[in-house]
């Protein structure tokens, strides 16, 4: 059993989204297996319920508030330009958490230094110094891929250059940290070879050997089949964090260029756009009546009920989309991008529809909605594949082994 520091940027509970997901069941796995105290920032709309569910989980928790204001933005800005390092990162540099690291590893030696997500990397160093414990870094996404790729669809040229420095900053931030750490986690085989291609070919074989490719996972058996309730109009719902660009992005590219193609077919077609946050521009959306803006919605069912077509429309962005997961459990069937199906394994056709061209979405959508057999099947099938692929207490033994290499390692 290894006593094991995990580090989390975001609070791992409730699931409402993807790395929260990442982070619950990957704790919830080591917990069983050894004695880990959690390290967690959180927001002020976090709950002393969900901090008594992990506490329930693991030896300790520990918090820190998240502090974000204008001025630690400007100050992360100038910050990031002068040192070179990401402006999220400088932004996030939290003094009540380096002090929070500081005590806890005065109190307490570990063995492994779990940090989740490149936002935890360097807090994951500072604890790391005193008793020298071996590091594990678990990357949810190649940073600056997405970042790239945020800055390729960007249409504001001032948005643009400064998005493409932030994607060169992360470049050599990232490179930096997974080089620092014992063992990297990606949840796909494409971020590794992304992750990889920042270093000289002469470098990468040696440091492919500290990757591991580990799959976001979830619990099948919590989330019931949602039957369609017969007669409503037919309904294409997106989910996702709507103050994240990408969603952002493939939100208003659907909307925009996909829909009215659908819309010559199918005039009733609706769109139900649920997320947190989400911005001016998607909200105005909503002056089409087919078209509903709900922002967070803390039961879904009566629009998962209704749902006809799941689209994951995104164009940008990196890792592992679990909302993917959800629909293939929730038995909707799925559009998505090639971008959207990153790292996960599909059947065309079988469980998923995928199509990157406003025409191509919009006849995949319209095929959903006017083929009853082939939207069962998609149904059927999804549920099935979830449920032998993705089952976090099969897949994450892979983490076991890893853990064994690094507590039968002597550190440098």
């Amino acid at each position: 059993m290894a006593r094991v520091l995990f580090l989390t940027q975001v609070l791992p509970y409730p699931l409402n989204a993807g790395p929260k997901v990442r982070a619950y069941y990957m704790l919830r796995y080591l917990a069983e297996q050894h004695q880990v105290t959690l390290v967690s920032f959180i927001r002020p709309d976090d709950s002393r319920e969900a901090i008594e569910h992990l506490e329930g989980i693991c030896h300790r928790v520990y918090t820190v508030l998240m502090r974000r204001s204008l001025w630690r933005n400007i100050r992360a800005g100038v910050k990031g330009l002068l040192t070179g390092l990401p402006m999220v990162v400088a932004r996030d540099e939290i003094g009540e958490m380096r002090a929070t690291l500081r005590q806890v590893t005065q109190m307490d030696t570990y063995d492994i230094i779990h940090a989740d997500q490149l936002s935890m990397a360097a807090y994951g160093r500072i604890a790391a110094r005193n008793g020298a414990p071996r590091t594990l870094l678990d990357e949810h996404n190649a940073v600056y891929l997405l970042a790239r790729r945020m800055a390729d669809t960007e249409t504001n040229a001032l948005r643009r250059v400064i998005v493409h420095r932030e994607a060169e900053a992360f470049a050599r931030y990232e490179a930096a940290m997974c080089r620092a750490y014992d063992a990297v986690l990606t949840v796909t085989e494409e971020d590794k070879e992304h992750l990889l291609a920042l270093y000289p070919p002469e470098q990468r074989s040696a440091l492919a050997q500290k990757f591991t490719v580990v799959p976001i996972c979830i619990e099948p058996r919590q989330v019931p089949l949602i039957e369609r309730i017969p007669g409503s109009a037919p309904t294409i719902v997106h989910i996702g964090t709507m103050f994240w660009p990408p969603n952002v992005h493939g939100v208003l590219w659907f909307a925009r260029e996909v829909l009215p193609l659908i819309h010559q077919q199918i005039p009733e077609a609706r769109l139900v756009i649920i997320g947190k946050k989400p911005p001016p521009e998607v909200q105005s959306l909503a002056t089409d009546p087919r078209i509903e803006v709900t922002g967070y919605v803390a039961d879904l069912t009566p629009f998962l009920a209704q749902a006809d077509v799941f689209i994951v429309p995104v164009h940008a962005g990196g890792g592992m989309r679990v909302k993917i997961l959800d629909a293939w459990l929730w038995g909707i069937p799925i559009v998505s991008t090639t971008v959207g199906v990153e790292g996960i394994r599909v059947r065309t056709e079988e469980n998923i529809l995928i199509a990157d061209q406003a025409e191509t979405f919009a006849a995949a959508v319209t095929r959903l909605i006017t083929d009853e057999e082939l939207n069962r099947r998609l149904r059927r099938n999804g549920r099935e594949w979830v449920e032998q692929h993705y089952h976090w207490r099969s897949v994450y033994r892979q983490v076991d082994r890893i853990y064994n290499r690094l507590m039968n390692t002597i550190p440098s």
